[in-house]
């Protein structure tokens, strides 16, 4: 995946910062200052945006500087967004995410994140958050129905 110098094509990174390889051997990239979120099916010889990839901001569609990924066995792509300080939820194929966990801001309160940059679930579907900047793992109990 990538190898064809820094930019922002189908077949080039801008600082890739995570990846995520999935059941079916699809490679998840955190293209970190495209804003986007690439997957790179196996054998592909360039990716396809599955979030982000809209400029930086804060709106739905927008991601600013992504970090860590997880994608689960629905296809639901969770995703650290370090510069809104949330966790974002886009469904493969929709052109906008929802949040799940933060995006109130920059804070120390339990439902505002400061730079997230690790997420995992453990097996009862409860999400962990590195919430770094304020020197915390953050425990979610999430209902991924």
């Amino acid at each position: 995946a990538g190898g064809n110098g820094n930019g922002n094509k189908l077949n080039q990174f801008n600082g890739p910062t995570y990846i995520f390889i999935d059941s079916e051997d699809s490679i998840y990239v955190a293209d970190n200052f495209n804003h986007r979120i690439m997957k790179w099916e196996k054998n592909a010889r360039q990716g396809i945006v599955v979030a982000g990839g809209n400029d930086c901001g804060d709106e739905p569609e927008q991601l600013i500087h992504p970090h860590a990924i997880v994608v689960d066995q629905f296809h639901q792509i969770f995703i650290a967004d370090w510069g809104n300080h949330r966790i974002m939820k886009w469904i493969e194929g929709d052109n906008k995410g929802s949040v799940v966990v933060g995006g109130n801001g920059n804070g120390k309160e339990s439902n505002q994140l400061a730079y997230p940059t690790g997420l995992a679930f453990d097996q009862q579907g409860n999400l962990y958050v590195a919430d770094s900047l304020n020197y915390r793992i953050q425990l979610y109990e999430m209902d991924l129905d």
